[in-house]
């Protein structure tokens, strides 16, 4: 994590904070000097211990259980955001879920959970903080390769995560008139939680490990990039995905 203050006294908004990359992500900016706000679902524990590491870096932390699938929660989340900083600087949409069937095997709800939180919260989410933001915020949403490269069962996902893609391009220009910049991370591998979903974890792992600095990627890794674009250097990044994979991509692995 950066030694830097470069981010204090702003306020981050990270959904899916209380664990894996959303964690990674507040604790980066907290160690940077921002305050923190984070939504969770389902774990209390998880939640207050996070809240409590983000706090022992001196910062604050607000923290609230908030369904983003649910519009009128979303709404909620950004009131408490106004009432306890006044102002946003940074959203992360960090927050993701989904079911892992094949198509044929999907259900509709299934698919209208999946774009529900993956894809209509971002949009709602990011309109949502536009209106707290003061000129020169930033949104990143967090995107993953399997938007572009068909893995197995990772339809209703994929197609999710294809579909934040393109709400990032299309906000990009629709923000800029506020000088808010909007781009995503693209993640390879990372071993967290999230992979215990799939059947064939292991050989994922193994994959992720297939990079060119023979190491997999890390949830500090994507917050590092986060931050970057979240940065003054960054400034005329705009509506782009910024793959963090290690090189694994690159198929020299």
């Amino acid at each position: 994590m950066g030694a830097d203050k470069g981010f204090a006294g702003k306020v981050v908004l990270v959904t899916g904070g209380s664990r894996g990359i959303g964690k990674a992500i507040a604790l980066h900016f907290a160690s940077r000097g921002a305050n923190i706000a984070f939504n969770y679902l389902r774990s209390h524990t998880s939640a207050n211990e996070a809240q409590k590491e983000i706090e022992t870096l001196g910062v604050r932390c607000v923290k609230e259980r908030a369904h983003l699938g649910d519009a009128e929660k979303i709404r909620g989340l950004f009131e408490t955001v106004e009432a306890e900083y006044g102002r946003l600087d940074v959203l992360v949409h960090n927050a993701a879920s989904g079911v892992n069937l094949a198509a044929a095997e999907l259900g509709e709800k299934h698919w209208n959970w999946t774009m529900d939180i993956n894809a209509k919260a971002a949009w709602l989410c990011s309109i949502e903080a536009s209106r707290l933001m003061p000129a020169g915020g930033h949104v990143v949403n967090i995107t993953s390769e399997g938007s572009r490269n068909v893995l197995p069962n990772y339809f209703a996902v994929g197609t999710s995560k294809a579909a934040l893609e393109a709400i990032t391009r299309y906000l990009a220009v629709e923000l800029a008139p506020k000088n808010i910049s909007v781009n995503a991370v693209s993640g390879g591998y990372v071993d967290t939680d999230a992979l215990s979903a799939f059947k064939d974890k292991d050989r994922m792992l193994a994959d992720g490990e297939k990079t060119v600095t023979g190491r997999m990627v890390t949830v500090e890794d994507i917050a590092n990039a986060v931050g970057f674009l979240c940065s003054p250097e960054a400034e005329m990044i705009r509506g782009q995905i910024l793959l963090v994979d290690g090189g694994a991509t690159l198929g020299a692995g």
